[in-house]
């Protein structure tokens, strides 16, 4: 009896205490849970198993190219999005803004050895499928592209448009609206075609090339303690002439790993080891 009432308090204490949500780290290896935190962003935030809508696959090819390559889903939803790889080289679907994932994009050429994980995005291995599971709480036109080098550039992306989700007044306004037009349509005068100015597309800003010894600075959103990782959204390295993002870090010593938590506003220390980039220093602030 003793021995019941034990395990039953364990299973209602344990999630109690638990720092941050869970989320499940994808691969080839089981998957472990880790440390945390979800956060706003303009196209949406990351979506709860259980209140999934529906489900959308997405296969990934060697070609550079997404199927489907034009979603579009309702503002609310919670999509899962079953992301296939069926080519030979490692692909990755990643959402976000045209401007982020340029942006993104332009990093990763400059910066191979980088490692991004957020809810919005999933890595995917050759035969191997990865999910997402979003809640497109902000209506808009997104996109979602393989940011690996090369593979964006190749114009491996997709639209992603979330159409938004009108109350009765909004429609009543929208009908009232699209009819005090038509008759400033009617009266227009037709003549030649403008011809718009081409937009170039914009350009990552990376910070000027900086020498310092002084700590970066940054909040800690996951914490991967079985792979000895952990993810920082920080302000510009300027050690590394890296500007400010969220990456995956690998840490110099598993240990350090206990000294934070999700949620920690940090100093830090960033060097590139052999390739990688690690921690090598890393405290809470005050």
């Amino acid at each position: 009896m003793k021995t019941t009432v034990l395990i039953l308090t364990t299973l209602l204490v344990t999630p109690l205490t638990t720092t941050g949500s869970l989320a499940l780290a994808h691969g080839d290896k089981k998957h472990v849970a880790t440390q945390t935190v979800a956060e706003q962003t303009a196209w949406g935030i990351a979506g709860k198993p259980a209140r999934v809508t529906r489900t959308i696959k997405i296969d990934m090819t060697d070609t550079m190219r997404f199927i489907p390559d034009k979603i579009t889903v309702k503002q609310g939803e919670t999509v899962r999005f079953v992301v296939a790889n069926k080519g030979r080289m490692l692909h990755e679907m990643v959402i976000g803004t045209p401007e982020k994932l340029v942006e993104h994009a332009a990093l990763m050429l400059k910066f191979p050895g980088m490692q991004h994980d957020a809810p919005y995005m999933s890595h995917v291995k050759p035969d191997k499928t990865g999910e997402i599971i979003w809640n497109f709480n902000r209506p808009g036109t997104f996109e979602f592209a393989c940011l690996i080098a090369g593979h964006y550039q190749a114009g491996m992306r997709g639209t992603l448009t979330v159409t938004p989700t009108l109350k009765q007044g909004d429609a009543n306004m929208n009908r009232k609206l699209k009819a005090a037009m038509v008759p400033l349509v009617v009266g227009m005068t037709t003549g030649a075609p403008s011809q718009a100015e081409p937009v170039a597309a914009p350009t990552a800003q990376v910070a000027p090339a900086v020498k310092s010894d002084v700590m970066s600075e940054g909040v800690v959103r996951k914490i991967d303690a079985a792979n000895g990782k952990i993810t920082l959204k920080h302000g510009p390295l300027a050690n590394l002439d890296m500007p400010a993002m969220t990456m995956v870090f690998g840490v110099k010593s598993p240990e350090m790993l206990n000294t934070v938590k999700v949620g920690d506003s940090v100093k830090f220390r960033v060097e590139n080891v052999n390739g990688a980039f690690t921690v090598t220093n890393i405290t809470p602030a005050p």
